[in-house]
C-alpha cells in the first residue's frame, strides 16, 4: 500500500494472529507480506539465511543466536504455549511409571536446542529431580537441517548426546524400545516436512500400542505446573531483523499493538468458534479460564518476566549461553515498560 513500509513476515498461522494475517487488523504504517511456514522450517531458514524482516523465532534459538552476535530484536509476543514436558510418551516396557523414573534413561528430542527441549530438561531437573547429565539424549534432526546446525551448536561437556540414524525417527525408536521416552505427537499429524523426520518416518499403526503418556492426567499436570509456577511455558516469540529496526524503530511498538489487538478481537469471538461436535466444548473453555484466567497467552514483559527469566536461566544452566542477558539486550526499548 502507498505510504506504508512493506515488510516480509514469516510465521505459522494461529488463531491469535489470524485477524492480522487476514487483514482485519492492520499494523499502522506497515504492509506485512506473509509467508506461512512450519516453525521448524521457519527457524532454520531465518537462522541460516536471515531472509525475513519480521519473523517467528524459537526463544531458545534467539538467546543462542543473540549471544553469538546475531542481529535481531525481540517483541514480547508469545504465539505458542504448552506444557512441553507433559507431552512426553514412554515405552510401555521401559519401566517408567512416573517422571523421576526417567533418571538414567534414554530420552529423544526433535532438536536438542529447541525451546521445547529446553523446557523439558529444565522441568524434569527442577520439578522432578532428573538431572540433565544422568540422561542419554537422542536428537532426531540432522546437523544440516537443525537450528543448532545454523547456530554452531555443540552439546555441553558431560552431556550424553547422540543422533538418531537417518532411517529412524523419534516415534519408531520409542515404540521399538530403542528410546524410553520421547515426544511423538508429530507422528500422528498429517503434515510432512523435511526438518522433522517423525512426520515422514512413522511406525506401523499397531506399534503405537507400545507408547503411553508419561502424564496420563495431562490437564492435572498442567494445573500443577501453573499453580506452582504461575504461567504456561512459551516456546516462540516474534522478532525484527536488526537493520530494519534501526531504520524504522517505530515498527516494534506498532507490531506489538497490532498483535495485541488481533488477539483481543479473537478472544471476543472465541465462544462462537467452539465446534458444535465438541459436546463439552464450552465447559472445557470455562475450565481453561478457571485455571489459567481470561488470557492464557499473555504478551508483554511485565506479565512474562518470571517465565522469561526461567528460560534464560535454563539456557545458561544447559550450556547454551555463556551469561544471562538483560532484557535491554533482547527486546526493543519501547517494549521494556509493557
Amino acid at each position: 500500500m502507498a505510504g506504508k513500509v512493506q515488510l516480509s513476515f514469516i510465521s505459522a498461522r494461529n488463531e491469535r494472529i489470524a485477524k492480522l494475517l487476514d487483514g482485519e487488523v492492520e499494523v499502522e504504517g506497515v504492509d506485512l507480506v506473509w509467508t506461512n511456514s512450519d516453525p521448524s522450517e521457519t527457524f532454520w531458514r531465518q537462522l541460516k539465511f536471515d531472509e525475513f524482516e519480521v519473523f517467528e523465532m524459537s526463544f531458545s534459538s534467539l538467546l543462542i543466536a543473540k549471544a553469538r552476535g546475531s542481529d535481531m530484536v525481540a517483541i514480547p509476543v508469545f504465539p505458542s504455549r504448552r506444557f512441553m514436558h507433559a507431552l512426553l510418551s514412554v515405552n510401555v516396557d521401559s519401566g517408567v511409571e512416573k517422571p523421576n523414573d526417567l533418571y538414567g534413561k534414554r530420552i529423544g528430542v526433535g532438536e536438542y536446542q529447541q525451546t521445547a527441549s529446553l523446557w523439558t530438561r529444565g522441568v524434569l531437573q527442577h520439578d522432578f529431580g532428573v538431572d540433565q547429565f544422568s540422561v542419554e539424549w537422542w536428537m532426531e534432526r540432522s546437523e544440516e537441517l537443525s537450528h543448532g546446525g545454523a547456530t554452531g551448536f555443540k552439546p555441553m561437556e558431560g552431556i550424553k548426546f547422540n543422533r538418531i540414524p537417518e532411517d529412524k525417527s523419534l516415534a519408531t525408536m520409542l515404540v521399538r524400545g530403542e528410546l524410553d521416552a520421547a515426544s511423538i505427537g508429530r507422528a500422528f499429524s498429517n503434515e510432512k516436512n523435511v526438518i522433522d523426520r517423525s512426520t515422514t518416518i512413522r511406525p506401523r499403526p499397531e506399534e503405537f500400542a507400545k507408547a503411553k503418556p508419561l502424564f496420563p492426567d495431562f490437564i492435572g499436570e498442567g494445573k500443577r505446573f501453573f499453580d506452582t509456577h504461575g504461567y504456561i511455558p512459551a516456546n516462540h516469540c516474534y522478532a525484527i531483523r536488526g537493520d530494519i529496526y534501526r531504520k524504522h524503530p517505530w515498527i516494534a511498538f506498532n507490531l506489538y499493538a497490532a498483535f495485541v489487538r488481533a488477539k483481543e478481537e479473537w478472544y471476543a469471538e472465541l465462544s462462537s468458534h467452539v465446534p458444535s461436535d465438541l459436546i463439552f466444548g464450552s465447559q472445557y473453555m470455562a475450565q481453561t479460564r478457571s485455571i489459567f484466567g481470561s488470557d492464557p497467552f499473555t504478551y508483554g514483559l511485565k506479565d512474562n518476566q518470571k517465565m522469561i527469566d526461567t528460560m534464560i536461566g535454563f539456557s545458561h544452566e544447559q550450556g547454551f549461553i555463556p551469561r544471562k542477558p538483560d532484557m535491554e539486550e533482547l527486546f526493543a526499548p519501547p517494549m521494556l515498560d509493557l
